[in-house]
């Protein structure tokens, strides 16, 4: 499941960065025609610098690109692998120290002791098989979430890295890519998609 939301938000990522772009509006002189002056700039090291301070500090690459608004997806999205890779390494730790003190002789923390009339008895909730298996399981677990986080912290310096770089392109209204949701007159079914519109004057 984890999974599976990691690649949803990955692709949505992709999608908004590479269609998202910031227009520019051009001053041209009358006498030589050329180009003099636009509200942003073209700075060619601009996508570096986003890229190494995303690198430097998760979220600063956003930062610097003013998108804000992505701070608490690049935080959640650490902090979430984060989370699931302490939680495991815990779980894991947990087992492994049963499993220790079960092959020391010494009662675990998943053994229950009973007295009755005197007597002593011991009941095992987990076999040694059943100790040995949640550790590769919890280790495994923990393994994952660090590979996650690490792809995490990769694809926020891409993306500042993408959003600096197109943030500089001229894009008109002319080109537009946006979700489409259309009615099927036959079916009455909804139809979603995406329409990439070229406007030619």
């Amino acid at each position: 499941m984890l999974h599976r939301k990691s690649i949803l938000l990955l692709g949505l990522l992709l999608i908004y960065a590479f269609a998202k772009a910031q227009s520019e509006e051009i001053t041209i002189t009358e006498d030589t025609g050329t180009k003099i002056d636009s509200q942003q700039s073209v700075d060619p090291l601009r996508p570096a610098r986003a890229a190494f301070y995303a690198a430097a500090l998760p979220g600063l690459g956003q930062a610097y690109n003013k998108d804000y608004w992505k701070l608490p997806i690049v935080y959640g999205a650490l902090g979430t692998g984060i989370f699931f890779a302490i939680d495991n390494d815990r779980e894991f730790k947990r087992y492994r120290t049963a499993f220790k003190d079960r092959l020391a002789g010494r009662i675990d923390e998943f053994t229950t002791v009973t007295e009755v009339d005197g007597e002593t008895t011991t009941t095992e909730i987990f076999t040694d098989d059943g100790l040995i298996d949640a550790q590769d399981f919890f280790r495994r677990r923990k393994e994952l979430a660090i590979l996650i986080t690490a792809g995490m912290y990769i694809l926020q310096i891409l993306e500042a890295n993408v959003d600096a770089h197109l943030s500089q392109y001229d894009v008109t209204d002319d080109l537009t890519f946006a979700p489409d949701i259309h009615t099927d007159d036959l079916g009455q079914a909804f139809r979603y998609g995406f329409k990439l519109t070229y406007h030619i004057d």
